[in-house]
């Protein structure tokens, strides 16, 4: 697994040694920025914008990110056999210091509450068990989301979910075994 584009592209991403973490295929998040980039229906810049990676597991997609110039990314993992590595990741992109690593349980009472700050983009690649709902309910209650955001999930291509009825599917792609879903907020 590499970084595909960007600063730091080419450079090799850790992979964790225990088979709970799925790391983003390259073919797959390659896929995601070509769709950023070329898709009329976002209208986000990807330099100007500030990222949460919820589940971030090795970091591979937040790490594209910080390769193509966002402003900010902000990590969210709790699992302990793969923080090593996404630390490890981030220590490998000698003098980038504009991300941070939340280690917490995003399921823990008040946790979006903590937020300051808004999101451009926020990616979730949760277990492929647990129930957006939940997680897309409580961003749109705080409205972590800026105007224009997307929200962007890889998810199996099998998992059938159904979002709240304030988001809006812009565009759903089939990768393999995968399937990347945009969404946004309705205005």
């Amino acid at each position: 697994m590499r970084i595909i584009s960007g600063f730091y592209k080419g450079k090799k991403i850790l992979e964790p040694n225990d088979i709970k973490t799925r790391p983003l295929k390259d073919l797959t998040k390659e896929s995601i920025f070509n769709v950023i980039a070329h898709s009329n229906k976002i209208k986000i810049s990807l330099q100007e914008s500030k990222v949460l990676d919820l589940f971030s597991g090795v970091g591979s997609f937040g790490i594209e990110c910080l390769s193509r110039g966002v402003e900010e990314v902000t990590f969210v993992e709790k699992y302990s056999g793969v923080l090593p590595v996404l630390k490890k990741n981030l220590l490998n992109l000698n003098k980038v210091n504009n991300y941070k690593i939340i280690e917490k349980d995003i399921y823990e009472d008040n946790f979006f509450e903590s937020f300051i700050d808004k999101f451009d983009i926020i990616f979730l690649d949760p277990p492929y068990k647990d129930d957006l709902n939940i997680i897309l309910e409580k961003i749109n209650n705080v409205h972590l989301l800026n105007t224009d955001g997307i929200i962007i999930i890889h998810r199996h291509k099998n998992q059938k979910d159904i979002f709240p009825k304030n988001f809006e599917v812009i565009e759903n792609k089939k990768y393999g075994i995968s399937k990347v879903i945009f969404i946004n907020l309705l205005s």
